[in-house]
This record gives structure tokens, sequence and C-alpha cells, in this order.
């Protein structure tokens, strides 16, 4: 029985929304109102999956395939009812030096990989364990990578001549400025058209699709008057009208080695990228995702993009946010956009050709713009110190070192910021607690139970309370209290209704002062103990006779009185 429980929850734990939504029943009205929504969004992923892919290092394709197949699944498959899928400007960077670095069967091998990352870590349940990424290490991160993308659109943007851009951003800005003499006007023209084109629209009509305005305007430019300006056509030769046969990359123990750094770089910023997309839309409908459900979907979706050609996708905050807004009801929304996609690339491939890189590069130089939370980040920086390293070693590793080094580095300090402030949380101090059921006396302005006068007057019995985690992190601190106690009390009663948690080094630093105690021929009474609290103490040898658990601080009082007064008729008899 208890089998066939775990079974039925494991599968509602993978079940894609989709099936939840059939089950509840799918209407004709949904139908349009998804329908309207992924058209929507499709208009909005268009340019910006082929921008995307230009300033990752690749054809214009390859993003609408990851836009179509990696799209389709993460909706198919997914744990959110209102995420789209596709490339994410976040990966840039990531996918420009895998590209760089082991060509295009290398990118497409590492999202495969990354795919079966991602499916593992949704299979083990580890979906979870993503929501602990600091806010300001995605601040920080989400900021370098808004700055690296800017920068690499400068080229375009200007219609600069550069043999070769270097990757890393110093260099690469040192290059740009060195390429300043061959800056093109017609590019600078077409880039200020496009953005302006962005800015009135997103102003005056801001439910508009700005973006394939500006840069269908910018085409019919370039092509009516004849702008000398690249375009699509005069550097790939246009993109093709038909999705790609699957087909697996090349495999060997070799490749997959050298894949798999940028295979982990891809799963960790994917996984973050799209989870925190969830987030986004479940705060903007009040339903709620399934974490582990999603990172399974973004896994399949990431070994079907590279099997048709395409590399790495995922969950996608504006694109997700476009949806809410456009109405969508279900994941079919999101399905239907790469539909719309696969039918925009089919019908309209060969206009494709007349769109100017500059007016791609003003799309993604707005966006860079819009991912940094320009508030967050001011915020955060006055907040606190310990905040504002975490922000910016995040940032600044980024863009400096690396994206998979900023997370990584920028969680470590978060981590230990955080147990910094939680070991100074703790405290342990003497007890005057109250049995709540009992009026207390009021004496010199302190509450004051009604044993303290037993213990005023038994110095024998020491009463400590200790409140707060009590983990690794505090275990000295409170070490050293207990080392200062008095030398010589009969008993000793340690009340733990205030310790939520206790790991095992808290716990062995309980066990060592309870040996001490008993060599000294001292009670230890441990009180109010949470279940949890006391299979740990037990577990490390903290158990009766040498130490005893009672439910209560009064109950542990006087089970010490008791034990005291035994002790001392023991010596007077003795003594007579």
């Amino acid at each position: 029985m208890a089998l066939r429980a775990a079974a039925a929850g494991f599968g509602e734990l993978f079940t894609p929304k989709l099936v939840t939504i059939l089950r509840e029943g799918y209407t004709l009205a949904d139908l349009k109102a998804d329908a309207v929504a992924g058209l929507t969004v499709a208009i909005v992923a268009l340019p910006l999956s082929m921008a995307i892919a230009i300033a990752s290092g690749v054809t214009p394709d390859r993003g609408l395939y990851t836009a179509i197949v990696g799209g389709f699944v993460v909706s198919l498959l997914g744990g959110s009812r209102f995420q789209v899928g596709g490339p994410a400007g976040a990966f840039i960077v990531l996918v420009a030096a895998t590209v760089e670095q082991q060509g295009l069967d290398g990118l497409i091998l590492a999202t495969l990989l990354s795919g079966m990352l991602l499916l593992a870590v949704g299979l083990l349940r580890l979906g979870t364990f993503v929501k602990f990424v600091p806010y300001p290490v995605t601040v920080g991160f989400t900021g370098g990578i808004a700055l690296i993308i800017f920068a690499s659109q400068l080229k375009e943007l200007l219609g600069l001549t550069l043999d070769k851009e270097p990757g890393p951003l110093v260099p690469k800005l040192a290059a740009l400025a060195a390429a300043a003499p061959s800056v093109n006007g017609a590019a600078v023209l077409v880039t200020a058209l496009a953005v302006g084109a962005i800015l009135l629209i997103r102003r005056v009509r801001p439910h508009w699709p700005a973006f394939i305005i500006a840069v269908g305007l910018a085409s019919l430019a370039v092509w009516g008057f004849g702008i000398p300006v690249e375009t699509i056509g005069t550097r790939f030769g246009g993109i093709p009208q038909i999705l790609p046969a699957p087909h697996l990359p090349h495999l060997s123990g070799q490749t997959v080695l050298a894949a798999l750094p940028a295979a982990l770089s891809f799963a960790l910023l994917g996984s973050i990228e799209s989870l925190l997309s969830a987030v986004v839309a479940d705060s903007m409908t009040g339903r709620r995702h399934r974490s582990n459900c999603e990172l399974v979907a973004l896994g399949v979706a990431n070994i079907a993009s590279a099997l048709f050609g395409g590399f790495c996708a995922t969950g996608l905050i504006a694109r997700t946010a476009t949806n809410v807004r456009a109405g969508a009801r279900s994941p079919v929304a999101g399905m239907l956009h790469a539909v719309f996609l696969l039918l925009f690339m089919l019908a309209a491939a060969p206009l494709a050709s007349y769109i100017p890189l500059s007016a791609l590069a003003a799309v993604l130089a707005i966006v860079a713009w819009n991912m940094v939370e320009k508030h967050g980040f001011a915020t955060l920086l006055r907040a606190s110190r310990g905040d504002a390293v975490v922000l910016l070693a995040t940032f600044l590793l980024t863009i400096f070192r690396g994206l998979t080094e900023g997370i990584l580095v920028g969680f470590g300090i978060g981590a230990l910021l955080f147990l910094h402030r939680m070991a100074q949380a703790i405290e342990i101090d003497a007890a005057r607690p109250l049995i709540e059921e009992d009026e207390p006396d009021i004496r010199d302005g302190e509450r004051r139970s009604p044993y303290d006068a037993a213990l005023a007057s038994n110095p024998d019995i020491i009463v400590y309370r200790i409140s707060g985690a009590f983990f690794f992190g505090a275990a000295a601190t409170v070490s050293a209290v207990l080392d200062r106690l008095a030398e010589n009390p009969k008993a000793y009663v340690i009340d733990f209704s205030a310790v939520p948690f206790i790991d095992s080094t808290a716990a062995t630093t309980i066990g060592g002062f309870v040996r001490k105690a008993r060599r000294a021929e001292a009670g230890i009474f441990i009180a109010g103990a949470k279940p949890s609290v006391r299979r740990v103490l037990l577990t490390h040898g903290v158990r009766p006779p040498a130490a005893r658990f009672r439910s209560t601080v009064a109950d542990a009082v006087a089970a010490a009185q008791m034990r005291s007064a035994s002790a001392a008729r023991a010596l007077l008899t003795a003594s007579t």
C-alpha cells in the first residue's frame, strides 16, 4: 500500500501540466486564447531567436531550430502552465565561448549532454535546491551577462570592420576601440532607426510587438533605399525553409570529455533561468509549478534541440511574462508559439535575407538593458555589506572570469555569510522560563517562574537555555559558554525548546559536555527537545543514564531537585 502511494506521488510529481489541464477540461475558448497568446509570443521570439544565435557565433537558423523544437518540448512536458522555452540571451557568452573552442559540433554535443544532466537532476528531485541561489547572485550574474551582451553587439551596432573579435571583455573593448575609425554611418543610421522605433512603440503603443515592427521597418528601409549594410542574406545566405533531419553529433570519449564543462555550465544556468521564469509566472497568475517536472522537460528539450541542430534552450522570463499578459491559459500557448515560428520559417524564410544585422543588434542591446535589474542592484549595494560583497563578486567574476565561476563563488560567499549570521544568532544564557499555565510574579521588572526561588536556594542546579539553530558554526560558542559554568554543580538542566535544528557537530559538543559532567558525577537533564533534535542527540550518544530527557523545563528541574535531594540523603547516611 505504501509502495503504491509512493508510486502515485512520484507520478503526480512528474505529470506535465498539459495533462493536468486536459484532465480539468480544455475548451474551444481556451484554444482561442492560447492561439492568440502563442502568436503574440512567436512574433516577439522570431527576431530574438535569430539575434541570439548570431550573437552566439552560429547562424540564425540555429536559433529558430532551438525555439521551435526546444520551445515545443518545454511546453509539452513542463511543470508550468505558462512557461515559454527557447534560446536565451543569458547563454550568449557560454555558447560563443563553446563555439570558439570546440566548433558547432562541440556546441551541439554540449547541449545534448546538458539535457541528460538536467534530466537526471529532475528525476533525482534536486530542482528544489535551485531556489537556494541567493538573490544577490542572480542580480550579479544577470548584470554581468547584460554588460557582456551589449559589448558583443557594438561591432554590429556601429558596423565596425574587425577581422577577429576577442571573447574576453577587456581585449574585446581594446579591439573595438582600435577599429573605431571603420565606423559605418549607414549601420549607425539603421541602428538608430531600430532603437528609435522600439522606444517609440513601447511608449505610444506598449502592447504592439515592438521588436518585429522595428526589424521590419529597418529591413524595408535597407531594401527600399539600398542602404549598404550587412544583412542575414549577405553574411549567411539566408535561412532554410525546413527543419533538418534529426541526427546525433559525433560521440567519442575525447569529445564528450571536452564538451562536459560547457554542458555543466549550460545545465546550471538553464536550471536557474528556467525555474526563475516559472516562479515569475506563478507570481503573475497565482499558480504553482512543479520544479522537478520542469527540469525533466528542460532536459528532454535540450536533447531534442541538439538532435535537430539547435543549441541550449531554457525557460524565458520575458517571453513567459508576455505569454501570461497575452491571455494564455495552458501550455498549449507555448506549443503553438513553436508551431507559429515553424510556419514563419516555412513561409517567410526568403524575406529574412533582408534583415540588417545592425537592427538585430539593436534588439539585443535593448534586451541587455532590460536584463539589468537596476533597482535591485542599487538596493543591494545599500542593503548590507555582505549582500554588496556577494553582488559585486558575482558581477565582476562573471565579466572578467566567466559565468560559472561567478555563480559558484557568489553562491559560496553568500552561503558563508549566511552561516556566519546564523552562528551569531544563537544564544545561550541563564534561563528564567515560565510555566505557561501559572501566573508569573513580577520582581524588579523581571518575569520569574514559580521555581526560581528553589533554584536560587539550590546552587547545585544550573539551568541554561539555548536559542536558535545549533549547528557547526555555533558549536564553538556554545561549548565555550558551557565550559565556563560553575565547577561543582550536582545537576545541569539544558533547555532545548527553542532549538529548531541540530547537526552532528553540535550533538558531539553536547556529548562531550555530558561525558565531562558524568566524570564530575553531575546529572544532565535535557528539556523540551523536539523529536528530530532528540534523535540526533541519541544517535551521538547523548542518552540515559548519562543524560535524561524531559518534556518541559519544570519537569527537568523537578527531576534535578529529586536527584540532588537523593544525593544529599545518601551523603548524610554515609556520614552517619
